[in-house]
Protein backbone atom coordinates (compact mmCIF):
# COMPACT_ATOMS: atom_id res chain seq x y z
CA UNK A 1 0.00 0.00 0.00
CA UNK A 2 1.44 3.49 -0.82
CA UNK A 3 1.81 5.63 2.05
CA UNK A 4 -0.01 9.06 1.61
CA UNK A 5 2.41 12.27 1.15
CA UNK A 6 4.05 13.69 4.16
CA UNK A 7 1.59 16.66 4.26
CA UNK A 8 -1.41 14.31 4.12
CA UNK A 9 -0.20 11.64 7.21
CA UNK A 10 -2.07 13.31 10.11
CA UNK A 11 -5.37 12.95 8.29
CA UNK A 12 -5.91 16.27 5.68
CA UNK A 13 -6.63 16.33 2.51
CA UNK A 14 -2.99 16.18 -0.13
CA UNK A 15 -2.17 19.39 -1.10
CA UNK A 16 -3.05 20.14 -5.42
CA UNK A 17 -0.74 20.89 -7.88
CA UNK A 18 -0.77 24.43 -9.56
CA UNK A 19 1.24 27.39 -10.59
CA UNK A 20 2.60 29.90 -9.22
CA UNK A 21 0.95 32.88 -10.41
CA UNK A 22 3.19 35.96 -11.62
CA UNK A 23 3.92 38.47 -8.74
CA UNK A 24 2.26 42.19 -9.09
CA UNK A 25 4.22 45.41 -10.21
CA UNK A 26 5.98 46.51 -7.43
CA UNK A 27 8.22 49.62 -8.80
CA UNK A 28 7.78 52.64 -7.25
CA UNK A 29 4.86 53.49 -5.45
CA UNK A 30 3.21 50.39 -7.22
CA UNK A 31 4.47 48.55 -3.85
CA UNK A 32 2.48 50.88 -1.42
CA UNK A 33 -0.86 48.90 -3.49
CA UNK A 34 0.87 45.20 -2.39
CA UNK A 35 1.61 45.04 0.53
CA UNK A 36 -0.88 45.58 3.07
CA UNK A 37 -0.94 42.18 6.00
CA UNK A 38 1.99 44.23 7.85
CA UNK A 39 -0.32 47.23 8.24
CA UNK A 40 -2.61 45.14 9.56
CA UNK A 41 -0.46 43.27 12.35
CA UNK A 42 1.10 46.49 13.36
CA UNK A 43 -2.37 47.99 13.72
CA UNK A 44 -2.91 45.56 16.08
CA UNK A 45 0.27 46.04 17.91
CA UNK A 46 -0.26 49.92 18.18
CA UNK A 47 -3.64 49.18 20.28
CA UNK A 48 -2.61 46.54 22.68
CA UNK A 49 1.29 47.16 23.95
CA UNK A 50 1.77 50.03 22.23
CA UNK A 51 -1.14 51.92 23.85
CA UNK A 52 -1.84 50.20 27.30
CA UNK A 53 0.55 47.71 27.98
CA UNK A 54 3.82 49.56 26.81
CA UNK A 55 3.29 53.01 28.68
CA UNK A 56 2.25 51.05 32.22
CA UNK A 57 5.40 49.41 31.84
CA UNK A 58 7.88 52.52 31.15
CA UNK A 59 5.91 54.93 33.07
CA UNK A 60 6.42 52.38 36.42
CA UNK A 61 10.18 51.09 35.33
CA UNK A 62 11.57 53.73 32.85
CA UNK A 63 12.17 54.00 29.46
CA UNK A 64 15.50 51.55 29.64
CA UNK A 65 12.90 48.25 28.63
CA UNK A 66 12.57 50.19 25.12
CA UNK A 67 15.97 46.99 24.52
CA UNK A 68 12.74 44.25 25.00
CA UNK A 69 11.02 46.04 21.77
CA UNK A 70 14.04 46.21 20.21
CA UNK A 71 14.59 42.49 20.01
CA UNK A 72 10.35 41.29 20.46
CA UNK A 73 10.06 43.32 17.07
CA UNK A 74 13.15 41.68 15.74
CA UNK A 75 12.22 38.35 16.28
CA UNK A 76 8.49 38.90 15.42
CA UNK A 77 9.85 40.51 11.84
CA UNK A 78 11.42 37.21 11.05
CA UNK A 79 8.90 35.05 12.70
CA UNK A 80 5.99 37.23 10.42
CA UNK A 81 8.38 36.50 7.16
CA UNK A 82 8.34 32.40 7.92
CA UNK A 83 4.60 32.31 8.44
CA UNK A 84 4.31 34.24 4.70
CA UNK A 85 6.84 31.87 3.47
CA UNK A 86 4.49 28.69 4.23
CA UNK A 87 1.77 30.36 2.86
CA UNK A 88 3.15 31.59 -0.29
CA UNK A 89 4.37 27.76 -1.33
CA UNK A 90 0.87 26.23 -0.28
CA UNK A 91 -2.21 29.21 -0.17
CA UNK A 92 -2.85 28.01 3.63
CA UNK A 93 -2.81 29.58 6.26
CA UNK A 94 0.29 28.71 9.08
CA UNK A 95 -2.46 26.65 11.62
CA UNK A 96 -3.43 24.38 9.01
CA UNK A 97 0.50 23.24 8.42
CA UNK A 98 0.68 23.04 12.04
CA UNK A 99 -2.25 20.53 11.83
CA UNK A 100 -0.12 18.83 8.94
CA UNK A 101 2.60 17.51 11.58
CA UNK A 102 2.47 14.77 14.29
CA UNK A 103 0.27 13.98 16.50
CA UNK A 104 -2.68 14.25 14.37
CA UNK A 105 -4.79 17.63 13.16
CA UNK A 106 -6.84 17.27 15.87
CA UNK A 107 -4.57 17.50 18.46
CA UNK A 108 -2.78 20.81 16.86
CA UNK A 109 -6.60 22.45 16.40
CA UNK A 110 -7.54 21.86 19.73
CA UNK A 111 -4.36 22.92 20.92
CA UNK A 112 -4.30 26.50 18.73
CA UNK A 113 -8.07 26.84 19.57
CA UNK A 114 -7.68 26.89 23.23
CA UNK A 115 -4.62 29.38 23.21
CA UNK A 116 -6.38 31.19 21.09
CA UNK A 117 -9.52 31.48 23.65
CA UNK A 118 -6.88 32.11 26.24
CA UNK A 119 -5.21 34.93 24.65
CA UNK A 120 -8.04 37.05 22.65
CA UNK A 121 -11.38 35.82 24.56
CA UNK A 122 -10.84 38.59 26.89
CA UNK A 123 -12.44 41.81 25.09
CA UNK A 124 -9.87 44.05 27.21
CA UNK A 125 -9.62 46.44 24.28
CA UNK A 126 -13.33 46.85 24.08
CA UNK A 127 -13.23 47.41 27.99
CA UNK A 128 -10.97 49.86 27.45
CA UNK A 129 -12.10 51.84 24.98
CA UNK A 130 -14.99 52.33 27.08
CA UNK A 131 -12.82 54.23 29.83
CA UNK A 132 -11.92 56.69 27.00
CA UNK A 133 -15.81 56.83 25.94
CA UNK A 134 -16.76 57.46 29.73
CA UNK A 135 -14.03 60.27 30.07
CA UNK A 136 -15.58 61.92 26.74
CA UNK A 137 -19.15 61.85 27.83
CA UNK A 138 -18.50 62.51 31.39
CA UNK A 139 -15.29 64.98 31.43
CA UNK A 140 -13.28 62.80 34.02
CA UNK A 141 -11.60 59.53 34.11
CA UNK A 142 -13.75 56.44 35.60
CA UNK A 143 -13.32 55.34 38.98
CA UNK A 144 -14.51 51.82 40.99
CA UNK A 145 -18.41 53.54 41.28
CA UNK A 146 -18.17 53.80 37.49
CA UNK A 147 -17.40 50.31 36.68
CA UNK A 148 -21.07 49.02 35.89
CA UNK A 149 -21.31 51.77 33.20
CA UNK A 150 -17.99 51.16 31.68
CA UNK A 151 -18.95 47.51 31.33
CA UNK A 152 -21.81 48.24 29.78
CA UNK A 153 -19.70 50.87 27.10
CA UNK A 154 -17.29 48.58 26.52
CA UNK A 155 -20.49 45.51 25.50
CA UNK A 156 -21.50 48.17 23.19
CA UNK A 157 -18.40 48.47 21.84
CA UNK A 158 -17.67 44.79 21.26
CA UNK A 159 -20.75 44.86 19.48
CA UNK A 160 -20.25 47.24 17.22
CA UNK A 161 -16.87 45.34 15.85
CA UNK A 162 -19.11 42.61 14.71
CA UNK A 163 -21.01 45.26 12.92
CA UNK A 164 -18.33 46.54 11.57
CA UNK A 165 -17.79 42.44 10.09
CA UNK A 166 -20.81 42.09 8.90
CA UNK A 167 -21.34 45.08 6.16
CA UNK A 168 -17.85 45.90 5.61
CA UNK A 169 -16.39 45.61 1.96
CA UNK A 170 -16.59 42.38 -0.31
CA UNK A 171 -13.25 40.85 1.45
CA UNK A 172 -12.81 41.24 5.02
CA UNK A 173 -8.84 41.04 4.62
CA UNK A 174 -8.76 44.28 2.54
CA UNK A 175 -11.63 46.49 5.13
CA UNK A 176 -9.32 45.18 7.88
CA UNK A 177 -6.39 46.95 5.74
CA UNK A 178 -7.87 49.96 4.83
CA UNK A 179 -9.21 51.12 8.71
CA UNK A 180 -5.26 49.89 9.73
CA UNK A 181 -3.70 52.17 7.22
CA UNK A 182 -5.60 55.29 8.55
CA UNK A 183 -5.31 53.78 11.90
CA UNK A 184 -1.38 53.67 11.56
CA UNK A 185 -0.57 56.82 9.27
CA UNK A 186 -2.91 58.74 11.54
CA UNK A 187 -1.92 58.05 14.83
CA UNK A 188 2.22 58.04 14.51
CA UNK A 189 1.94 61.53 13.25
CA UNK A 190 -0.21 62.51 15.88
CA UNK A 191 1.96 61.37 18.34
CA UNK A 192 4.90 62.51 16.58
CA UNK A 193 3.44 66.18 16.89
CA UNK A 194 2.84 65.41 20.37
CA UNK A 195 6.19 64.88 21.36
CA UNK A 196 7.81 67.39 19.83
CA UNK A 197 5.10 69.54 21.22
CA UNK A 198 5.14 68.38 24.65
CA UNK A 199 8.26 66.08 25.34
CA UNK A 200 11.52 67.75 26.02
CA UNK A 201 14.37 66.59 23.52
CA UNK A 202 16.19 64.78 25.85
CA UNK A 203 13.37 61.98 26.44
CA UNK A 204 13.96 61.43 22.47
CA UNK A 205 17.47 60.95 23.57
CA UNK A 206 16.23 58.63 26.64
CA UNK A 207 14.21 56.85 24.34
CA UNK A 208 16.80 55.76 21.77
CA UNK A 209 19.37 55.11 24.99
CA UNK A 210 16.58 52.67 26.48
CA UNK A 211 16.70 50.58 22.96
CA UNK A 212 20.06 49.64 24.09
CA UNK A 213 18.90 49.27 27.81
CA UNK A 214 20.49 52.28 29.15
CA UNK A 215 18.80 54.12 31.77
CA UNK A 216 19.30 57.60 31.42
CA UNK A 217 17.61 58.57 34.49
CA UNK A 218 19.84 56.62 37.12
CA UNK A 219 22.91 57.14 34.12
CA UNK A 220 23.37 53.10 33.98
CA UNK A 221 22.16 50.15 32.10
CA UNK A 222 18.87 48.90 33.31
CA UNK A 223 17.86 45.95 31.49
CA UNK A 224 15.46 44.13 34.38
CA UNK A 225 14.73 46.62 37.17
CA UNK A 226 14.77 44.87 40.72
CA UNK A 227 11.37 43.58 42.60
CA UNK A 228 9.97 44.12 39.18
CA UNK A 229 5.97 42.74 38.51
CA UNK A 230 6.87 39.58 36.21
CA UNK A 231 3.16 39.70 35.28
CA UNK A 232 3.57 43.33 33.95
CA UNK A 233 7.27 43.03 32.62
CA UNK A 234 5.93 39.65 30.63
CA UNK A 235 3.34 41.00 29.06
CA UNK A 236 5.09 43.84 27.77
CA UNK A 237 7.82 41.08 26.43
CA UNK A 238 4.61 39.69 24.58
CA UNK A 239 3.22 42.80 23.40
CA UNK A 240 5.86 44.65 22.19
CA UNK A 241 4.97 43.84 18.16
CA UNK A 242 1.90 42.26 17.53
CA UNK A 243 1.98 39.16 19.52
CA UNK A 244 1.33 35.61 19.75
CA UNK A 245 -1.99 34.17 17.71
CA UNK A 246 -2.20 37.43 16.01
CA UNK A 247 0.99 37.22 14.42
CA UNK A 248 0.17 33.81 12.98
CA UNK A 249 -3.24 35.23 11.65
CA UNK A 250 -0.70 36.74 9.78
CA UNK A 251 -0.73 33.75 7.53
CA UNK A 252 -4.24 34.02 7.01
CA UNK A 253 -4.76 37.35 5.77
CA UNK A 254 -1.52 37.02 3.32
CA UNK A 255 -3.63 34.22 1.80
CA UNK A 256 -7.11 36.80 1.69
CA UNK A 257 -4.35 39.52 0.00
CA UNK A 258 -3.83 37.18 -2.77
CA UNK A 259 0.37 36.66 -1.62
CA UNK A 260 1.67 33.84 -4.10
CA UNK A 261 -0.91 30.67 -3.92
CA UNK A 262 -3.24 32.21 -2.05
CA UNK A 263 -4.43 33.60 -5.41
CA UNK A 264 -5.53 29.80 -5.82
CA UNK A 265 -7.30 28.77 -3.27
CA UNK A 266 -9.92 32.08 -2.85
CA UNK A 267 -10.67 34.54 0.70
CA UNK A 268 -13.39 34.78 3.00
CA UNK A 269 -15.56 37.17 1.93
CA UNK A 270 -18.18 39.28 3.99
CA UNK A 271 -21.97 38.43 4.86
CA UNK A 272 -23.09 40.88 2.38
CA UNK A 273 -20.74 39.95 -0.37
CA UNK A 274 -21.26 37.03 -3.16
CA UNK A 275 -20.24 33.45 -2.25
CA UNK A 276 -16.62 32.89 -2.87
CA UNK A 277 -15.06 29.61 -3.00
CA UNK A 278 -12.48 29.10 -0.79
CA UNK A 279 -10.37 25.68 -0.64
CA UNK A 280 -10.53 23.54 2.17
CA UNK A 281 -7.11 22.72 1.40
CA UNK A 282 -3.96 24.24 -0.06
CA UNK A 283 -2.07 24.07 -3.91
CA UNK A 284 1.74 24.13 -4.22
CA UNK A 285 3.80 24.47 -7.35
CA UNK A 286 6.91 23.27 -8.62
CA UNK A 287 10.03 24.75 -8.38
CA UNK A 288 11.07 24.99 -11.13
CA UNK A 289 13.13 27.66 -12.76
CA UNK A 290 10.17 29.61 -13.55
CA UNK A 291 8.89 29.57 -10.70
CA UNK A 292 11.93 30.29 -8.50
CA UNK A 293 12.20 33.37 -10.29
CA UNK A 294 8.06 34.24 -9.29
CA UNK A 295 9.27 33.26 -6.01
CA UNK A 296 11.87 35.26 -5.17
CA UNK A 297 9.55 38.63 -6.54
CA UNK A 298 6.92 37.53 -3.92
CA UNK A 299 9.76 37.17 -1.47
CA UNK A 300 10.36 41.00 -2.07
CA UNK A 301 7.19 41.88 -1.60
CA UNK A 302 6.66 39.47 1.52
CA UNK A 303 9.95 41.74 2.68
CA UNK A 304 8.99 45.35 1.64
CA UNK A 305 5.40 44.36 3.72
CA UNK A 306 7.44 43.23 6.96
CA UNK A 307 10.92 45.17 7.06
CA UNK A 308 9.51 48.30 5.49
CA UNK A 309 5.88 48.68 7.40
CA UNK A 310 5.58 46.43 10.49
CA UNK A 311 9.48 46.62 11.72
CA UNK A 312 9.92 50.29 11.73
CA UNK A 313 6.10 50.85 12.31
CA UNK A 314 6.38 48.46 15.60
CA UNK A 315 9.43 50.29 17.06
CA UNK A 316 8.32 53.84 16.53
CA UNK A 317 4.32 52.70 18.05
CA UNK A 318 6.14 51.88 20.98
CA UNK A 319 8.71 54.86 21.21
CA UNK A 320 6.33 57.75 20.57
CA UNK A 321 3.93 56.58 23.24
CA UNK A 322 6.62 55.89 25.77
CA UNK A 323 8.18 59.02 25.23
CA UNK A 324 4.94 60.74 25.56
CA UNK A 325 3.77 59.27 28.66
CA UNK A 326 6.70 59.34 30.38
CA UNK A 327 7.04 63.05 29.42
CA UNK A 328 3.88 64.02 31.35
CA UNK A 329 3.16 61.45 33.91
CA UNK A 330 5.95 60.70 36.95
CA UNK A 331 7.99 58.00 36.84
CA UNK A 332 6.59 54.99 39.51
CA UNK A 333 3.35 55.86 38.91
CA UNK A 334 0.43 53.06 38.23
CA UNK A 335 -2.14 53.29 35.72
CA UNK A 336 -3.25 50.09 35.78
CA UNK A 337 -7.03 50.69 36.71
CA UNK A 338 -10.48 51.27 34.45
CA UNK A 339 -8.79 55.05 33.79
CA UNK A 340 -5.81 53.83 31.97
CA UNK A 341 -6.71 54.77 28.19
CA UNK A 342 -7.97 58.36 29.33
CA UNK A 343 -4.83 58.86 32.04
CA UNK A 344 -2.46 60.27 29.48
CA UNK A 345 -5.57 62.67 27.70
CA UNK A 346 -5.95 63.72 31.88
CA UNK A 347 -2.16 64.54 32.35
CA UNK A 348 -2.29 66.32 29.06
CA UNK A 349 -5.10 68.22 30.18
CA UNK A 350 -3.30 69.73 32.96
CA UNK A 351 -0.95 70.76 30.67
CA UNK A 352 -2.91 72.02 27.36
CA UNK A 353 -6.55 72.71 28.59
CA UNK A 354 -9.76 70.20 27.56
CA UNK A 355 -9.43 70.46 24.12
CA UNK A 356 -6.27 68.30 24.01
CA UNK A 357 -7.33 66.14 26.39
CA UNK A 358 -10.49 65.56 23.87
CA UNK A 359 -8.26 65.15 21.20
CA UNK A 360 -6.16 61.88 22.88
CA UNK A 361 -9.20 60.59 24.41
CA UNK A 362 -10.53 60.32 20.77
CA UNK A 363 -7.34 59.32 19.56
CA UNK A 364 -7.65 56.50 22.59
CA UNK A 365 -11.49 55.21 21.68
CA UNK A 366 -9.96 54.85 17.83
CA UNK A 367 -7.12 52.96 18.60
CA UNK A 368 -8.64 50.83 21.12
CA UNK A 369 -11.77 50.17 18.65
CA UNK A 370 -9.80 49.32 15.84
CA UNK A 371 -7.41 46.73 17.54
CA UNK A 372 -10.75 45.00 19.13
CA UNK A 373 -11.72 44.66 16.13
CA UNK A 374 -8.49 43.26 14.37
CA UNK A 375 -8.37 40.69 17.82
CA UNK A 376 -11.73 39.66 17.39
CA UNK A 377 -11.89 39.13 13.41
CA UNK A 378 -8.15 37.22 13.76
CA UNK A 379 -9.81 34.72 15.82
CA UNK A 380 -12.97 34.25 13.92
CA UNK A 381 -10.87 33.94 11.10
CA UNK A 382 -8.70 31.57 12.92
CA UNK A 383 -10.77 29.32 14.21
CA UNK A 384 -13.03 29.13 10.88
CA UNK A 385 -10.04 28.49 8.81
CA UNK A 386 -9.09 25.15 11.52
CA UNK A 387 -12.50 23.81 11.42
CA UNK A 388 -12.38 24.17 7.46
CA UNK A 389 -9.20 22.30 6.37
CA UNK A 390 -10.54 19.66 9.70
CA UNK A 391 -13.91 18.91 8.91
CA UNK A 392 -15.77 17.72 5.84
CA UNK A 393 -19.35 17.48 7.89
CA UNK A 394 -18.85 21.07 8.29
CA UNK A 395 -17.91 21.95 5.33
CA UNK A 396 -20.98 19.56 3.78
CA UNK A 397 -23.77 20.74 6.30
CA UNK A 398 -22.66 24.73 5.31
CA UNK A 399 -23.10 23.45 1.74
CA UNK A 400 -19.11 24.36 0.77
CA UNK A 401 -20.18 28.64 2.30
CA UNK A 402 -17.41 29.29 4.52
CA UNK A 403 -19.55 32.70 5.31
CA UNK A 404 -21.21 30.70 7.11
CA UNK A 405 -19.23 28.88 8.97
CA UNK A 406 -17.08 32.19 10.15
CA UNK A 407 -20.56 33.99 11.15
CA UNK A 408 -21.29 30.62 13.25
CA UNK A 409 -18.06 31.06 14.54
CA UNK A 410 -18.29 34.72 15.32
CA UNK A 411 -21.72 34.43 17.04
CA UNK A 412 -20.00 31.84 19.77
CA UNK A 413 -17.11 33.92 20.29
CA UNK A 414 -18.90 37.37 20.96
CA UNK A 415 -21.50 35.28 23.28
CA UNK A 416 -18.23 34.50 25.54
CA UNK A 417 -16.60 38.29 25.31
CA UNK A 418 -19.97 39.84 26.30
CA UNK A 419 -19.59 37.65 29.52
CA UNK A 420 -15.76 37.79 30.09
CA UNK A 421 -15.68 41.61 29.46
CA UNK A 422 -17.25 41.96 32.54
CA UNK A 423 -14.43 39.49 34.68
CA UNK A 424 -12.18 41.87 35.49
CA UNK A 425 -10.72 45.27 34.67
CA UNK A 426 -9.29 45.57 31.10
CA UNK A 427 -5.78 45.89 31.91
CA UNK A 428 -5.83 42.60 33.80
CA UNK A 429 -7.44 40.63 30.95
CA UNK A 430 -4.74 42.27 28.67
CA UNK A 431 -1.64 41.33 30.76
CA UNK A 432 -3.33 37.69 31.21
CA UNK A 433 -3.65 37.85 27.30
CA UNK A 434 -0.23 39.48 26.48
CA UNK A 435 1.48 36.75 28.27
CA UNK A 436 -0.24 34.03 26.95
CA UNK A 437 0.58 35.48 23.99
CA UNK A 438 4.37 35.21 25.27
CA UNK A 439 3.90 31.12 25.53
CA UNK A 440 2.69 31.13 21.91
CA UNK A 441 5.05 32.69 20.83
CA UNK A 442 8.08 29.97 22.29
CA UNK A 443 5.88 27.51 20.92
CA UNK A 444 4.81 28.98 17.59
CA UNK A 445 8.54 29.66 16.57
CA UNK A 446 9.38 25.96 17.02
CA UNK A 447 6.64 24.64 15.38
CA UNK A 448 7.19 26.55 12.50
CA UNK A 449 10.74 26.03 11.93
CA UNK A 450 9.48 22.58 11.96
CA UNK A 451 6.75 22.48 9.08
CA UNK A 452 9.16 24.95 7.26
CA UNK A 453 11.74 22.68 7.31
CA UNK A 454 10.01 19.74 6.53
CA UNK A 455 6.90 20.27 4.78
CA UNK A 456 8.44 22.76 1.87
CA UNK A 457 10.91 21.39 -0.84
CA UNK A 458 14.50 21.93 0.16
CA UNK A 459 14.85 24.92 -2.37
CA UNK A 460 11.82 27.33 -0.30
CA UNK A 461 13.47 26.40 2.87
CA UNK A 462 14.74 28.83 5.51
CA UNK A 463 18.56 29.60 6.07
CA UNK A 464 20.14 28.11 8.95
CA UNK A 465 20.51 31.71 10.18
CA UNK A 466 16.86 32.19 10.28
CA UNK A 467 16.36 28.97 11.78
CA UNK A 468 18.46 30.16 14.70
CA UNK A 469 16.82 33.37 14.62
CA UNK A 470 13.22 31.03 15.01
CA UNK A 471 14.89 28.78 17.79
CA UNK A 472 16.25 32.33 19.60
CA UNK A 473 13.36 33.45 19.65
CA UNK A 474 11.59 30.77 21.62
CA UNK A 475 14.32 31.34 24.16
CA UNK A 476 13.68 34.83 24.73
CA UNK A 477 9.88 34.60 25.13
CA UNK A 478 10.36 31.45 27.13
CA UNK A 479 12.70 33.40 29.64
CA UNK A 480 10.01 35.89 30.18
CA UNK A 481 6.98 32.90 30.35
CA UNK A 482 8.85 31.56 33.43
CA UNK A 483 9.81 34.62 34.92
CA UNK A 484 5.85 35.40 34.89
CA UNK A 485 5.06 31.51 35.90
CA UNK A 486 7.60 31.33 38.96
CA UNK A 487 7.72 35.32 39.45
CA UNK A 488 11.57 35.58 38.92
CA UNK A 489 15.02 33.71 38.54
CA UNK A 490 14.41 31.30 41.20
CA UNK A 491 11.01 30.47 42.15
CA UNK A 492 9.51 32.68 44.34
CA UNK A 493 5.88 31.15 45.25
CA UNK A 494 4.68 34.36 46.70
CA UNK A 495 4.90 36.28 43.38
CA UNK A 496 4.44 33.59 41.10
CA UNK A 497 1.39 33.94 38.77
CA UNK A 498 1.40 29.42 38.49
CA UNK A 499 1.67 29.55 42.21
CA UNK A 500 -1.07 31.58 43.10
CA UNK A 501 -3.03 29.59 40.79
CA UNK A 502 -2.36 26.44 42.53
CA UNK A 503 -3.18 28.54 45.84
CA UNK A 504 -6.32 28.79 44.25
CA UNK A 505 -6.88 25.68 43.42
CA UNK A 506 -5.95 24.57 47.26
CA UNK A 507 -2.80 23.14 45.97
CA UNK A 508 0.33 23.98 47.70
Amino acid sequence: MTPPPVEARTGLAPWNRAELPAPPDTRGLRILGVVGPGAIVLGASIGSGEWLIGPSAVVKYGLSLLWVTLLAVFFQTVFNTELVRYTLYTGESVFTGFMRTRPNKHFWAGTYTVLYFLQNGWPGWAGATAGAIFFLAVGRAATGADARAVHFIGIGAYLMCVLVLLLGGRRIERTLEILNWMLVIGILSTLAVLCLAFAEPSRFGSAAAGFAGFDTFTGSFLFLPAGADWFLIGAFAAYSGCGGVTNITLSNWARDKGYGMGQVVGYIPTLVGHRVRLAHTGSVFEPDAMALERWRAWWRVVRADQWGIFFPGALLGMALPAILYTALIPRGTEIRGLAIASELARALSERAGPAMAVLLALVSVWILFKTQLDILEATVRSLTDMLWSANLPIRALHGGDVRRVYFGVMAVVVAWGVIAIGLSQPIVLLQVSANVAGFVLALGALHLRHVNTTLLPPELRPSRARQAVLVAMAGFYGFFVWLWLMGGLVPDPQRGFLFGILRRMGIG
